[in-house]
């Protein structure tokens, strides 16, 4: 494999919990009622707009949805790394896996996300971080997993995308890449409509899941 691409929420860090409370902070501000928990995590991995929108639901119009973006994008910068972590052997695995290129591919906005790394000690093993907000598109479409393709010189069949979610799943198959989910994390997966070429119960699997492939 010559690169090595990751999903961010849901994959390698846990942050479900802030981006909860910033959506429900966002509600309280709007004069909304605030949303249970499952509910909100559901409409996690498509990038803030589109989370947002889910949020406030269909009959809100474009300037309630965008006064309500900007609050929550405030709110979250200050709050994201409040109850946010790592997943268990992410960092391990990392390590491990430093001798392979490897990219962040994510929906979340790119500063926000090189902060995060950053904030844990992550950011060091990534020679590109691509966010929501990087390009004109965002994942499924393959427009970001290419360019990082192109940055590494990887073909697809050299590369493989690591995700919690469908939308994951979809960006690798329009890349041309191998599909690699993992058993946990809160994104939506429908397993027999988008099924993944490989499951992995935690991030430490995937060093050995590379070895056997050799």
């Amino acid at each position: 494999m010559r690169a090595l691409l990751f999903d961010l929420d849901g994959t390698l860090i846990d942050s479900k919990k802030d981006l909860i409370l910033s959506v429900n902070a966002m509600l309280r501000e709007m004069g909304r009622a605030e949303l249970p928990e499952p509910r909100i995590a559901s409409y996690i991995g498509a990038g803030a707009p589109q989370l947002i929108s889910r949020a406030l639901g269909e009959a809100a119009g474009e300037e309630d949805r965008q006064r309500g973006l900007e609050f929550f994008l405030g709110y979250y910068e200050e709050h994201k790394m409040d109850h946010t972590r790592a997943y268990p052997s992410v960092a391990e695995a990392l390590e491990e896996l430093r001798p392979f290129p490897m990219a962040i591919l994510t929906n979340k906005p790119h500063k926000i996300s090189r902060r995060i790394l950053e904030a844990m000690g992550l950011a060091q093993y990534f020679r590109a971080i691509v966010g929501g907000n990087s390009f004109e598109t965002k994942k499924p479409d393959p427009l970001g997993a290419r360019a990082i393709l192109q940055e590494f010189a990887a073909a697809p069949d050299e590369a493989l995308l690591v995700g919690d979610s469908e939308v994951d799943v979809l960006t690798a198959r329009n890349a041309g890449m191998l599909a690699v989910a993992v058993n946990y994390g809160f994104g939506v997966h429908d397993r027999e409509a988008h099924p993944a070429d490989v499951y992995l119960d935690r991030l430490g699997d995937l060093p050995g899941m590379l070895n056997h492939r050799k």
